[in-house]
């Protein structure tokens, strides 16, 4: 993914997000726990808190406010200066402070998830602002925003285009402001190099948008409107281009911050990002031992698929180290050299897309709506992170589309890049890719989580809730015997979960055990057979976030563990569909919450 992101980015989607209309938000579960017969006080007071917040706190992020489909503030961009820094701290303080005070023990349960998700929220956002401190030293936090306030007013109708495109000039009239401000923020000497050459590669991401979204569309304005269009644009062009200056000579030429957030903020950072009882070193000895169980999987599997091939490497019974390693490499080699043409990776996905959705129907183990979905190419603005991420539509944005969205092979690579990517997103590969951001991961669990009558529970989704579903979404396709149950199909499969795996180890040791990229790159393209450029794409992604690549690995183990116990608990009732219905109607709350709610045990306890 989102920057799984989630589809749920790591520099959007974190800040502080919320929505009112809590009210209802126990009506999907109604029916596994009766709803009492009308709302306590603390649920009353709870609500009119929701209710603040959703004013308040919005009204201070404008980008974020579209993005979660609360339009009142698209005529607005973000302020990203001392003072809104300053009035952020105050009001996130003061609802912290009356989120504490609600006694938790007379709120509904919904309310009592949602209570505990908004207090951690809070929690973070004044950690991030007064200790991390990622808005003097990270310039991508504000490099997502500026690209965001155009792309999430044009890339969906759910208002008249020129409505939209009139708030967008509106927000291109506020930019050179925003961008004076990122500059005053920002202190070069703590940049990270990898930050700032980043965030100078993005830049021009925001004239792209301009000439794909904007330019393309002014036809639909009256003469005046395109006229005082024309001059904001110029203004707006003559402040990206003034910012990449600044970017290219002063900020990329001082950055001399590292990278490394060390082991107290990364420890902090961990335990916000994951909400789960796992410390880092029960993460790493989890992913340790998982590592080399699901490579004698995959040297199984191996020695199925290179039986009575020429030249195969020996497979005996009992194999050393090496031995599984040549065998699991030639196999995977097979798989890799059935990939698609450079220009044809996307096609490819739209293909992957209709077989997977086919699959899914034929299975029934999920229910699947017709929500629409668009695979695209990724907006340059967000490219240099990851390959793809799923954008789903904000919870109060009902019927607008999903993007799925791939990124081009980068036109600087040479040829023996582009065959190493070409051989990591091999065909069944982006079966895989396909499986995990759309069908049935990503998209079909956000439409389920946008479904839920809380849209704060929508907003303050647990990342590895998310990211867990998704990677064991791809388990349960292999389960169910996809793609009429080719072992390199799985063996492709077992090679994305030794991804998920080398994520969780890759980011600790990045930043609290000082891995070098070389040790980095022997973990990916040793002991998880991941190719040169997708190991490479990775470091920098290593170095550009953190607390994030761990969530998928604790997200799948925290779902198989709570698959288990269901089938322990309802034996002979456990039926596959009706368990991941119910999973997914809470929307995406932490896991361990999802299990008190399925188990109908006390919230957090």
């Amino acid at each position: 993914m989102k920057i799984t992101k989630t589809a749920r980015s790591y520099s959007f989607r974190v800040a502080c997000l919320c929505l009112a209309a809590v009210a209802s938000g126990c009506a999907q579960q109604a029916q596994h726990v009766p709803a009492p017969a009308s709302p306590s006080v603390a649920d009353v007071a709870f609500e009119a808190l929701s209710r603040r917040y959703f004013d308040e706190v919005l009204a201070l992020s404008p980008t974020t406010a579209t993005a979660l489909g609360d339009h009142r503030y698209d005529d607005k961009l973000d302020e990203a200066g001392a003072a809104a820094r300053e009035r952020s701290v105050t009001l996130e303080r003061e609802l912290l402070s009356a989120v504490r005070a609600v006694d938790a023990a007379q709120l509904s349960r919904a309310h009592q998830v949602d209570a505990r998700l908004l207090a951690s929220q809070l929690e973070y956002d004044l950690w991030r602002l007064e200790d991390f401190q990622d808005w003097k030293w990270d310039p991508l936090v504000y490099s997502n925003i500026a690209g965001n306030s155009l792309y999430t007013l044009l890339a969906r109708d759910f208002a008249p285009l020129p409505d939209r495109l009139r708030n967008a000039r509106s927000r291109l009239n506020e930019l050179p402001r925003f961008l004076a401000q990122v500059r005053e923020s920002l202190e070069p000497a703590r940049v990270p190099r990898i930050h700032a050459e980043t965030a100078a590669k993005q830049n021009s991401g925001v004239l792209s948008l301009i000439d794909e979204l904007v330019v393309p569309n002014l036809g639909t304005l009256s003469a005046d409107d395109q006229a005082q269009f024309k001059t904001t644009l110029d203004k707006a062009r003559k402040a990206v281009a003034q910012h990449q200056i600044w970017l290219d000579k002063k900020l990329v030429p001082e950055a001399k911050g590292d990278f490394r957030i060390g082991a107290t903020l990364y420890d902090r950072k961990l335990a916000f990002a994951l909400d789960s009882p796992l410390s880092r070193a029960q993460i790493r000895e989890r992913a340790e031992r998982e590592l080399a169980s699901t490579r004698t999987q995959m040297y199984e599997i191996a020695r199925t698929v290179l039986k009575g091939r020429a030249g195969a490497p020996p497979t005996p019974d009992a194999p050393d180290t090496d031995t599984q390693q040549a065998a699991i490499a030639a196999a995977l080699d097979i798989a890799s050299s059935d990939h698609p043409a450079p220009a044809d990776v996307v096609n490819a996905a739209r293909k992957a897309y209709d077989t997977a959705l086919a699959f899914v129907r034929a299975k029934d183990f999920v229910t699947v709506y017709d929500d629409p979905l668009e695979i695209i190419v990724m907006p340059e603005f967000q490219r240099g992170v990851a390959l793809a991420y799923c954008d789903s539509p904000g919870p109060l944005d009902k019927g607008q589309k999903t993007f799925f969205s791939v990124s081009p092979i980068p036109k600087e690579w040479n040829d023996k890049q582009v065959e190493s990517f070409l051989r990591e997103y091999n065909s069944r590969s982006i079966h895989n890719l396909t499986i995990h951001e759309a069908m049935p991961g990503h998209y079909l669990q956000l439409m389920h989580a946008n479904r839920y009558d809380s849209p704060l529970r929508a907003a303050l989704g647990s990342g590895p809730f998310i990211e867990g579903w998704a990677v064991y979404m791809e388990r349960v396709m292999a389960e169910e015997g996809y793609l009429d149950g080719d072992p390199l199909m799985h063996l492709v499969q077992l090679k994305w979960y030794l991804r998920t795996i080398s994520n969780a180890i890759l980011d600790q040791g990045v930043h609290v055990d000082n891995m070098s990229r070389e040790a980095a790159m022997h973990l990916m393209t040793h002991d998880t057979f991941q190719e040169e450029r997708e190991a490479a794409a990775k470091w920098v992604r290593a170095q550009l976030s953190s607390a994030q690549l761990p969530t998928y690995f604790v997200g799948v183990q925290e779902h198989l563990a709570l698959r288990e116990e269901a089938k322990k608990r309802w034996g002979a009732q456990f039926d596959l569909k009706n368990y991941h219905d119910r999973v997914l109607s809470y929307g995406s709350p932490p896991v361990r919450y999802v299990r008190d709610l399925v188990f109908d045990l006390p919230i957090g306890q």
